[in-house]
């Protein structure tokens, strides 16, 4: 599912230019049984399958490779790495938390299948649980897809006009804080005989003042 998203535009350019780094991990080469199981019925029955948390313990402890702790209260690690369990449950995804992940040199993302995950993953395993909406995805590619691209956007030298980014919707030092509708050439498009759709005037008039009240709301014609 990561091989064509991560060799595709921005994410292609970034990684190929050596701002991230981008692994995928099996989880099946991390199950003990012949079968290599990564998920089994939960106690007390219910619908549906569990991740098992063996396989995904070995596989974090594996990614993060440094000095890795596990005790009674769970695994510990580098400051410098998070492990972030990707679920319906968690707290919701914002740019204000693209933007603190962005401090990590590492991320690991936990994507969870089928019904869910054993509870002892976030308990123990996981720094985090994220979820990217409030709805129902059959597994958590998608959202580090997403998380992935919202803060790879912001490491620097990955978006080649800087000035854009500090624009966008959401950026926690916009200098434009409200938003504003944005047209290109042609200045009338006409999508059929006797119907045009044109671009405010003001905003090819050459007056700066004018065009920068009109993006601030002041003005709307």
């Amino acid at each position: 599912m990561f091989s064509s998203y991560v060799h595709e535009s921005i994410i292609g350019r970034a990684i190929k230019e050596q701002h991230i780094q981008f692994n995928v991990w099996d989880l099946r080469a991390y199950a003990s049984d012949k079968h290599k199981t990564t998920d089994d019925v939960p106690y007390s029955g219910g619908a549906g399958m569990l991740m098992k948390p063996e396989p995904i313990y070995k596989a974090v402890v594996d990614v993060l490779e440094g000095d890795v702790a596990t005790t009674q209260k769970g695994v510990s690690h580098s400051p410098d790495s998070q492990v972030i369990l990707l679920s319906a449950a968690g707290k919701q995804f914002t740019q204000k938390k693209a933007h603190e992940l962005l401090q990590y040199k590492q991320l690991v993302f936990i994507c969870g299948r089928y019904e869910g995950v054993d509870h002892r993953v976030s308990k123990y395993i996981a720094d985090q649980e994220i979820s990217i909406g409030k709805y129902i995805l059959t597994g958590g590619e998608l959202p580090a897809m997403v998380i992935t691209d919202a803060i790879t956007r912001l490491i620097p030298g990955v978006l080649k006009n800087p000035e854009s980014l500090a624009q966008e919707s959401f950026h926690p030092h916009r200098v434009q804080k409200k938003e504003y509708p944005q047209y290109t050439r042609p200045a009338t498009f006409s999508p059929k005989k006797g119907v045009e759709w044109t671009v405010p005037p003001i905003l090819y008039s050459g007056n700066h003042k004018k065009i920068k009240d009109w993006k601030e709301g002041v003005v709307r014609k």
